[in-house]
């Protein structure tokens, strides 16, 4: 998916894009909720040699908002364990809203599942280093991901329950 932008279609004051060209644009950045727990401080900030156990979770979900405009959201939850005692756990919820217009059905869906929670990923990442920082523990720095390989496994996953749902 390539996507271009017209200089003379769209601006962020609301206008729109008359030859309907493939348009996409973030209108705004918002972290939607946060949580952080560290139920077993501070005992646990003692206990430096042995390494924690860090389990990730990552769901992203779409609206549509208006005709042209949907919020993507993107979440993270990080959990730390020691000895099978909590560390800190923290969810970060993180969304943008976004104006496309001009794309195909699977196109659009496309960007929704792959590039926007791309591009959401980084903010959401320096978030969470930031609050595991100032919790008192060492910063964890999330590995990229490739969000165009987990949509096309949720598309394959999703191909393959309707197959078995039809043959039953």
């Amino acid at each position: 998916t390539t996507m271009t932008e017209n200089k003379n279609t769209t601006n962020t004051n609301g206008g729109t894009n008359p030859a309907n060209e493939p348009y996409f644009m973030l209108q705004k950045l918002y972290l939607k909720d946060l949580s952080f727990e560290a139920p077993n401080s501070p005992e646990l900030f003692t206990n430096q040699t042995v390494e924690p156990q860090i389990q990730m979770n990552l769901k992203n979900r779409h609206q549509r908002i208006e005709a042209d405009e949907y919020e993507v959201a993107l979440t993270v939850s990080v959990h730390a364990t020691i000895e099978s005692r909590t560390l800190y756990i923290i969810e970060v919820d993180q969304a943008g809203l976004f104006t496309i217009s001009g794309y195909d059905h699977d196109a659009l869906m496309s960007l929704i599942g792959s590039f926007c929670p791309s591009t959401l990923f980084p903010y959401i990442r320096e978030t969470i280093s930031t609050i595991i920082g100032q919790g008192g523990f060492p910063r964890v720095l999330l590995q990229p991901i490739n969000f165009d390989a987990l949509y096309s496994r949720s598309k394959e996953d999703a191909a393959r329950n309707q197959a078995r749902e039809s043959q039953a």
